[in-house]
């Protein structure tokens, strides 16, 4: 029996979990079979306070019972906090789960981008600030994800001209793929930073270092393209540009972290409701809630070391000066100021616009990205879309998509494909147009960067967005 299966018969707590996994392997030992056993957890489960002084199962009632009077003693929000949505025909279930997470105790605002879709415990595109608590799932599994553009003093008709240049580059200078690393190690500040705070950061270091520079799997990608400035606003004359645009986080130790500090503050809050559970909380003033708060901020300084490898890496490879950089987090917490009052932003999937703030909003492997400027809506708790959001599961993407429509449409828009799975083309995203549309009192568009080179993990490989 699997924990889903375990699950399924109502036995929930990571306490109650452990000790019916001691349980099955004892029994299975005595040759009892799986059926008997099943019949036996819907029994406990049904009447825990039965088992309570079983020699076997008694320790498993106990937990059963705690976690049941847990639950009956959660008390939500006497209203759900306040949210609003941008964005027309969302996802059901994730209006659903920001409405959710709008419920919790500890959340004062919600905000929904519109690029919003279905995440785990808070939805992708999700905006939920809270007071005196961090909520590692409405951060996200892969902390820290950020976009970073350079702008490079070649020619945009190098694209055309030379390709396989630039083809190479990206080629030799990262690694896509789950435990992508380099032979020859990246170098890095970020590396003289104190991985020495908890003992997981500490175990972690040497990983992050051998991944230092990588770019992963999911929608990660680097590619070049050609960034169309009609303004001088970004301190740049007007015209066409050869830039590079990547999009990739913290790798394996940001993952590591998160399935970590998410365990632990499920296990602070058997109270909530199975539909919240991946919504529990760390409080900041306790030592987990610290320790998980700098871990985020080392990741974040690790994503964005990520990032800048790769660009100068690539730069030196060309041989070019970097005339622009750009760059932002998504799935990351803020403290911020709102309504005079100190509070936790969590964006999942979704960009910082603070009034002035520059920020990047991708489309899809053959869409515009869009460079905007925040216009500070405190309605959306200074947030934007974090992309175009997919209207598709990658499940079903790769079995209702086929590769000669994807390659046809590549080919009318100009764009080299290196590498990607048919659950990142772009039939599986919106339209990125409609959707800077849909939040133009939340950003104003600057500057459009059209993909033409691009490289993503290659087929096979588990997402990791």
């Amino acid at each position: 029996m699997k924990a889903k299966d375990i699950r399924s018969l109502g036995i929930h707590s990571e306490a109650a979990l452990a000790l019916a996994f001691v349980h099955i392997k004892a029994a299975r030992e005595r040759g009892v079979d799986l059926a008997e056993i099943r019949h036996t957890f819907e029994s406990l489960v049904a009447d825990p306070e039965a088992y309570l002084g079983d020699a076997e199962l008694g320790e498993l009632a106990t937990a059963q019972v705690e976690f049941r009077d847990a639950q009956n003693s959660y008390v939500p929000r006497e209203e759900p906090a306040p949210h609003r949505q941008w964005g027309d025909d969302l996802e059901e279930g994730a209006v659903r789960q920001l409405q959710n997470a709008c419920e919790l105790p500890v959340s004062v605002r919600g905000a929904l981008m519109p690029d919003a879709h279905i995440g785990y415990g808070l939805p992708i595109g999700g905006v939920l600030a809270t007071r005196g608590a961090v909520i590692p799932y409405a951060v996200g599994v892969d902390i820290a994800c950020r976009m970073k553009m350079t702008v490079h003093d070649l020619p945009a008709s190098v694209l055309d001209e030379d390709p396989d240049r630039l083809r190479t580059a990206i080629r030799k200078e990262t690694r896509f793929g789950i435990g992508a690393k380099f032979r020859h190690r990246r170098q890095h500040d970020v590396l003289d930073e104190d991985w020495s705070f908890t003992p997981l950061v500490r175990e972690l270091k040497d990983k992050a270092w051998a991944q230092l520079g990588t770019s992963g799997s999911g929608n990660h990608f680097v590619e070049f393209g050609v960034l169309t400035l009609e303004t001088d606003e970004l301190g740049l004359p007007p015209g066409d540009y050869l830039a590079l645009l990547s999009h990739s986080g913290s790798r394996g130790s940001g993952a590591a972290i998160a399935a970590h500090y998410s365990k632990l503050a499920r296990s602070r809050h058997p109270e909530l409701p199975r539909e919240l559970s991946a919504l529990s909380w760390l409080d900041l003033d306790s030592q987990e809630g610290q320790e998980y708060w700098s871990s985020m901020e080392l990741m974040g300084q690790y994503a964005a070391a990520n990032h800048a490898c790769i660009h100068r890496h690539v730069a030196e490879h060309l041989g070019a000066e970097v005339l622009l950089d750009l760059e932002n987090h998504h799935n990351f917490a803020w403290k911020e100021i709102h309504d005079g009052e100190e509070l936790i932003v969590h964006r999942k999937g979704a960009t910082p616009a603070g009034e002035g703030v520059l920020g990047i909003i991708p489309g899809s492997m053959a869409s515009s990205t869009y460079i905007v400027r925040g216009k500070g809506n405190d309605e959306s708790l200074h947030s934007a879309s974090h992309g175009a959001g997919r209207v598709m599961s990658r499940t079903k993407a790769k079995k209702e998509l086929s590769w000669n429509d994807a390659r046809k449409l590549l080919t009318e828009q100009g764009v080299s494909l290196m590498s990607a799975g048919l659950d990142e083309v772009p039939a599986v995203y919106k339209d990125i147009h409609a959707v800077i549309a849909a939040q133009h009192d939340l950003v104003e568009p600057l500057a459009t960067f059209q993909p033409r080179l691009v490289k993503m993990a290659p087929a096979g490989e588990r997402p990791e967005d």
